[in-house]
């Protein structure tokens, strides 16, 4: 179940929110994703937000599956982008290799750190064989809250990649860095892309 402190938080400063992502051009790590998805590839993007990702993925020709918990940041998404946009939460993913690909970018982080395993263990179900898996975390240990009210999971680059790996997912690309978020505190992270076995 998400926290209802973090989804008050992202419904509170969802246009804020929007301001901070790019509407423009896809970040590179956006873009090395969707360069991955064939033509036409049904893409799930987890913790959507605005879904800047997702318009990103349909101007590309891809067919994004927008899902957020946060029903402020669903409605903004839909008011901006006619995205189709829809309210889900990390639990609700029970597809079976319906997707191509999913965008999982700083949003499986505010997942309570013993659900991450069968979230992540869900959504590798969810991926089509041989299909794209991308996550970004912040790294640490343990479970804190922001001085905004959200709550974290942080993870070490070894714990997340076995995490992946331990689910079929196959890890291709680790990206280290620090950025500066809605809170305004300059944190480290990790991006990860992964492919799944075909045999998983």
């Amino acid at each position: 179940m998400p926290d209802p402190k973090t989804i008050a938080t992202y419904d509170a400063k969802a246009a804020d929110y929007i301001k901070m992502t790019s509407v423009d051009t896809p970040e590179a790590s956006l873009q090395a994703f969707m360069d991955l998805i064939p033509q036409g590839g049904a893409v799930l993007d987890l913790g959507c937000g605005p879904a800047a990702a997702s318009a990103h993925m349909r101007d590309a020709g891809l067919l994004p599956d927008p899902v957020d918990a946060s029903k402020r940041m669903v409605e903004l998404a839909n008011e901006t982008f006619d995205i189709g946009a829809r309210l889900g939460t990390f639990d609700e993913i029970d597809a079976v290799a319906a997707y191509d690909g999913i965008w999982a970018n700083f949003s499986l982080l505010h997942a309570p750190e013993a659900d991450l395993p069968r979230h992540i263990a869900a959504l590798s179900r969810a991926l089509k064989p041989g299909g794209i898996f991308h996550i970004g975390m912040k790294t640490g240990t343990g479970e804190k809250r922001d001085k905004i009210d959200r709550l974290y999971t942080f993870v070490t680059v070894d714990g997340l990649r076995d995490l992946l790996e331990s689910n079929g997912l196959v890890v291709d690309f680790v990206r280290e860095g620090e950025e500066r978020g809605l809170a305004g505190t300059l944190d480290p992270f990790v991006i990860m892309r992964a492919v799944k076995d075909t045999d998983a």
